[in-house]
């Protein structure tokens, strides 16, 4: 279980959407958010080989967008309570 953070050119470009297309992709459970410190957030969970996969495509994110960052950190427990990959509401970020 993980929670990330991108850090760069990641709001307006259809990142939100491109992280839950990757994850559902995947096979994926969590949520994604636009951060309000212009960030996007979210948290995962997993089979091991398919995070490892969604971490590397945070790093490339969609066409329109510039990632300067990619925070990745393991989690003991997620607020996760969707099933499949939702996109959630602005979060405090």
């Amino acid at each position: 279980m993980y929670r990330f953070k991108v850090r760069g050119r990641v709001q307006g470009v259809s990142f939100r959407a491109f992280t839950a297309g990757e994850a559902e992709r995947l096979g994926l459970q969590g949520w994604v958010a636009n951060g309000r410190d212009g960030t996007v957030v979210g948290a995962a969970q997993g089979a091991p080989e398919a995070l490892d996969a969604l971490h590397q495509a945070l790093h490339r994110g969609p066409p329109a967008a510039r990632v300067d960052d990619v925070h990745w950190q393991a989690a003991d427990a997620l607020d996760i309570s969707e099933a499949g990959f939702a996109i959630r509401p602005d979060v405090a970020g």
